[in-house]
């Protein structure tokens, strides 16, 4: 069994990539995994500033069961919305949030060496690679390994609200699958990465 996390990014009500985050945590927990789902509308942060101390970002109430949800997981699926061919605004504030590293500040980000899976709703067939920069980023900056294989959909891929598709409903399986092997395989890694290459 393994500790996972599933972050829903957006924000707004009607969310598809919200609809993929509730049905990945629901696969997960039905294949037996401790399965962490946490919302950006249900569970907001505030903007990232980069202030610690009073009223600073890392003060917030959620500041911390984020940063615990992800540094404690095996593996993350990360659910977002494409919005102007780049992911919406709330996937980069909870990553450089719980990113950040400052030893002064006794600051460590959550995600280092951490596999991640992609979970992206947009609005155009082509904007299936908006995810691309933010992966890199990933990669680049705190050694994550990113999944091959991801979710990209479009309105036209649901039957109806929170139902998938035949293609989806396949892809998304598969999808959640191969995180989870990526998750089992790099487990138990006896070394933790920092900024420098």
């Amino acid at each position: 069994m393994l500790s996972l996390t599933v972050l829903s990014t957006s924000l707004d009500p009607e969310s598809r990539s919200a609809w993929l985050a509730a049905l990945t945590a629901q696969q997960l927990r039905e294949a037996g995994h401790r399965v962490t789902h946490l919302d950006l509308r249900q569970t907001p942060l505030g903007p990232f500033d980069n202030v610690q101390g009073p009223g600073g970002c890392y003060e917030h109430p959620h500041a911390q069961t984020y940063h615990d949800a992800v540094a404690g997981a095996d593996g993350i699926f990360l659910a977002a919305p494409v919005y102007n061919w780049g992911l919406g605004s709330g996937a980069k504030a909870l990553i450089e949030l719980t990113g950040s590293s400052d030893a002064e500040r006794g600051l460590h980000g959550a995600w280092f060496d951490k596999p991640v899976t992609f979970l992206i709703s947009g609005g155009l067939d082509q904007g299936y690679l908006s995810h691309g920069a933010l992966a890199f980023g990933l990669m680049v900056d705190f050694k994550c390994v990113v999944n091959p294989h991801f979710v990209y959909a479009t309105s036209a891929h649901w039957d109806a609200p929170q139902v998938p598709g035949e293609w989806l409903r396949e892809r998304l399986r598969r999808t959640v699958e191969r995180g989870v092997d990526l998750s089992e395989r790099l487990r138990g890694r006896d070394y933790r990465s920092v900024w420098e290459i």
